[in-house]
Formats: C-alpha cells, sequence, structure tokens
C-alpha cells in the first residue's frame, strides 16, 4: 500500500476496458481514491467535484482531445498535474500536450507496472513539492514569530529603561500600558491601583477602553474580576462564557489579568482584554507578569525618592533651626545644597541617568551629613533610612 491512501486519482478515456483497469484493477488496489469520465465535459465537472491530486486523460477523447481538456482546466483556474495517454504514433500531440503542462506520456495499449509507475512518480512529485511549501511556510511563520519575539524583548527593555529614567507617573504608566497592548496583542487595557485610603481600585492607566469607561480614568473602577485577583495574588486567564459572569464581559470576551505585587502583597492589577473569544496564552501571561514587575519596581522607586525627599527637607529645617547644633562649615553647606538641587532636579523628572543610583547616592550623602550633625548634637530618636536595593521596600 502507498503511503498516501487517500490521494485521488481522476481517470478520462473513452474506452471502458480502460477505465476498468486503471480505477478498479490498478490504482484501487493499491489505496488510491479514483473517480472516472468518459469525456472531457464530464472530467471538467468531476475535477470540480471530485478535486483529484492527478488526472490520467486520453488524448483521444471524443469532442473536445485531451488537449482541450489541460486548456479547459487552466482557464478555470484548476491546476491539477496531469498525465496524458495515446496509442503509439501520436508522439508529436504528446509533445504539444507537454508544452500545455502535461506531466507524463503513457502509450497504449498499457501495461500496468509502467501505469502505476508513472501514477507514483507524478504524486511523489506532488507530495515533495507540498512538502516544500510546508517547510517554506512553516520557516517564514518561524521567522514571524521570531522577529515579534524580538519586538516584546526590545518592548520590555523599553520599559525597563523607562521605569529607572523617569519620575513622571503618567509617562510611566502610558508607556507600561501601550507595551503591555503590544506583548500581548489585546485590543484593550487598564491599570488598577489600590488606593491606601479607600482602599479601592482606582484607574490610574488605559488604552481602548469605550468611552463611558475611559472617562472612569483616576477615579474607583470596579471591572468585576481585579479585586478577585488582587485577594489570590495570582494571575488569571479568563474568556468566553467563563467570563460571562464578570462585569468585564460587557466589554471584552477574554481577558488576562495579572497582579502587581510589592513584597508578596498586591497593589493593583494590569488588565488587558479583546474583542474576540481568542484566548490569551502562556507566553502572553508570561510578558505581562514581566510588565507587572516593572509596575511594582516603578512604585517602590516612587516611593523611595518620596523619602528621600522627605527625610531631606526635615534634615534642611533641623539645621536650620537647631541653633545648638554648631553653624556647619563651607563644605557642608556646599554639600547641602548640592543635595537639594539634585532632589529638585529628580522631582522634575530632569536629572537624567539612573534614577535608583541617583537616590542612593543622595541617602549615603544625606547620611555623611547626619553622622557629622549628630557627633555634636544632643541625644535624640534614630532616624530609620530605606536599604539601598528599592525591591526590598513596600510602597
Amino acid at each position: 500500500m502507498v503511503d498516501h491512501p487517500k490521494e485521488r486519482v481522476l481517470v478520462v478515456d473513452e474506452d471502458p476496458e480502460v477505465l476498468d483497469l486503471l480505477t478498479r484493477q490498478v490504482l484501487e488496489p493499491m489505496g488510491y481514491e479514483t473517480s472516472s469520465a468518459s469525456n472531457a465535459g464530464s472530467a471538467i465537472q468531476a475535477s470540480l467535484n471530485f478535486a483529484p491530486d492527478l488526472i490520467l486523460a486520453s488524448l483521444t477523447l471524443p469532442g473536445l482531445s485531451g488537449k482541450d481538456l489541460l486548456v479547459a482546466l487552466r482557464s478555470q483556474g484548476i491546476e491539477v498535474p496531469m498525465l496524458v495517454m495515446a496509442p503509439e504514433g501520436m508522439e508529436a500531440d504528446a509533445i504539444q500536450a507537454f508544452r500545455l503542462g502535461a506531466r507524463d506520456y503513457l502509450v497504449k495499449p498499457l501495461r500496468e507496472a509502467e501505469a502505476l509507475a508513472a501514477v507514483e512518480r507524478a504524486l511523489n512529485e506532488i507530495r515533495l513539492r507540498r512538502e516544500r511549501k510546508q517547510l517554506a511556510d512553516q520557516l517564514a511563520e518561524s521567522n514571524r514569530q521570531l522577529e515579534r519575539r524580538v519586538r516584546e524583548l526590545t518592548t520590555i527593555y523599553g520599559i525597563g529603561k523607562a521605569v529607572t529614567s523617569t519620575t513622571n507617573h503618567n509617562q510611566l504608566f502610558a508607556k507600561l500600558m501601550e507595551g503591555s497592548l503590544y506583548v500581548t496583542e489585546a485590543d484593550m487595557g487598564w491599570i488598577l491601583l489600590r488606593d491606601e485610603t479607600t482602599d479601592e481600585l482606582v484607574m490610574r492607566a488605559q488604552s481602548g477602553l469605550p468611552p463611558a469607561e475611559a472617562g472612569r480614568l483616576h477615579q474607583p473602577w470596579d471591572d468585576g474580576v481585579s479585586a478577585l485577583v488582587m485577594l489570590s495574588g495570582e494571575a488569571l486567564r479568563i474568556h468566553g462564557e467563563g467570563l460571562s459572569q464578570f462585569k468585564v464581559a460587557q466589554i471584552g470576551r477574554a481577558a488576562l489579568i495579572v497582579p502587581i505585587q510589592v513584597r508578596d502583597q498586591s497593589v493593583g492589577v494590569i488588565n488587558v482584554a479583546r474583542k474576540d473569544t481568542r484566548p490569551f496564552s502562556e507566553r502572553n501571561q508570561a510578558m505581562l507578569e514581566a510588565v507587572a514587575d516593572y509596575a511594582s519596581i516603578s512604585l517602590v522607586n516612587a516611593r523611595l525618592f518620596q523619602a528621600l525627599e522627605m527625610r531631606a527637607k526635615k534634615l534642611e529645617k533641623q539645621v536650620a533651626h537647631a541653633r545648638q547644633v554648631p553653624t556647619l562649615d563651607v563644605e557642608e553647606r556646599e554639600r547641602l545644597s548640592g543635595i537639594h538641587q539634585r532632589l529638585t532636579q529628580l522631582a522634575r523628572g530632569s536629572g537624567g541617568g539612573d534614577v535608583t543610583q541617583a537616590l542612593v547616592d543622595l541617602r549615603d550623602q544625606i547620611g555623611l551629613l547626619l553622622d557629622t550633625a549628630s557627633e555634636e548634637a544632643p541625644a535624640g530618636p534614630e532616624w530609620e533610612y530605606p536599604a539601598s536595593n528599592p525591591r526590598q521596600h513596600q510602597p
């Protein structure tokens, strides 16, 4: 038996005995599906209905010949490989048939072995061509996937740079939202953060939401599912009927929600959705979790910056009003002035460079000033400073 038993062969001949020989005695025992026709008109109809992989056609058909059948099939857009059959002495007609696209030529009276060998040779060529096309399609798809992976990694890298160089949270959340939609191939998305005062989830960024929902930016919003993800601390992929019980089903048919966590505590979520029921994949989830990690780092960095700024201002106030502490010398005043100027630049988002490293450097400088002041100041409550690693701090 052949390796492809479902391949179909259409035999077209004016002689019933030839039809019987090729279909019932040669091809069907080898596992091929067959159909037959006795003229060109019937062959064209059979080609449309039967959809053969190969056609064997006589050049001496009544009415339209085998050559005419070739032309007629091509004109109908039917590109089926054809083998032609003719008695000895019709070599010139066979050559014309080759010029019209025939693949091979069999001389009548047919010999079973030769006919079967010609059929398998033609079908092997078709199989190889089909396999080459499949491999080419697979290679093209692999290249497309590789290009997308590179773009995804570039997007994640860009988000990382924004987190370490931007103190403007509106700009940063817009960047996080843009990256979330790209890496998940989503149609819409929104970022919700927990308000520490009211404990409500407040929309801090959105993209693609309908006007009614988009108008809730910077306001509390309950989408029906994000609060559950906050409680569980686990990402959730949901689509179709499973999503219908939640309010978010009014704007999307598939959703992916990932928590933003700081020291194992959920402080918000990133939610993306699609208008169709195509589910999000594990890779989509992994990429969105990476974006959520950057969101967590940005929140920690913001809290660290605020803490350092508040402590620096408090230090300035103490230095200015602590009459019992000797006046700072010129070098200490210049150092304190430099700290104040650098903090002002960072607050305005114009400091440039690595914000985290800049904050750590300022912390160390403030520590030196405190050490100097504490040597001469009366004993009092100790100051508590954040660790140098922002990931270790809960906002």
